[in-house]
């Protein structure tokens, strides 16, 4: 299914359809402030780990992270001190990947093999109303090969065309980008550039 959300006419009603899907165990194909991504509900056993066979990667080691639409409840998912908290709020939403400790409130496919987890608020409606929508984060990994910049990814049209076999949805939100976030390592209480991405740190 290839669902059109553009962000100067947006049909909020969708939300609810897309929610649904994901309450179900579906995967969908999304726009980000920076590439397309592929996600499910965090609750959701079965798609993590059909997203993972997507991948070619284990679930219990994959370094998925999660987006949520705010940081009012990051408490319920990673451990963060208030310096960190402070930065992570002058630069949220963006186009960045935080890397904090994991809460004991993750699923187990999230805690199981690490200890650390990728919490991403990016600047966009569409992934922003869905995890409000939905109640809870989801869970996300790029669709795109860090190496290699390819059509595909940017291409809303073209990347259903190559995926509608093994996604619920795909969101076409106009063509996306092809840089990806900047990524964070705050897991020692400091902050760490460890991937320069589109997002450009405030400190």
């Amino acid at each position: 299914m290839l669902l059109k959300l553009y962000p100067d006419n947006p049909n909020y009603k969708e939300f609810r359809k897309i929610a649904e899907i994901l309450r179900e165990g579906g995967v969908i194909i999304y726009p980000t402030d920076t590439v397309y991504a592929i996600g499910c509900d965090i609750n959701s056993n079965k798609a993590i780990q059909k997203i993972a066979k997507l991948k070619g990667v284990s679930a219990e080691k994959a370094n998925f992270s999660i987006i949520c639409n705010n940081l009012s409840n990051l408490s319920e998912y990673a451990k963060v001190d208030n310096g960190i908290f402070k930065m992570m709020k002058k630069n949220l939403p963006g186009a960045f990947t935080f890397i904090l400790p994991a809460s004991s409130n993750l699923p187990k496919l999230f805690k199981s093999k690490k200890k650390n987890v990728g919490i991403r608020v990016p600047d966009h409606f569409i992934p922003l109303g869905i995890v409000e929508e939905l109640g809870n984060p989801i869970m996300t990994t790029s669709i795109h090969d860090p190496d290699e910049v390819v059509e595909y990814t940017t291409d809303p049209e073209l990347i259903h065309e190559k995926y509608q076999k093994d996604v619920d949805m795909v969101i076409d939100g106009s063509f996306g980008r092809n840089v990806a976030s900047t990524i964070i390592d705050c897991t020692n209480g400091e902050f760490k550039v460890i991937r320069e991405g589109i997002g450009e740190l405030i400190l």
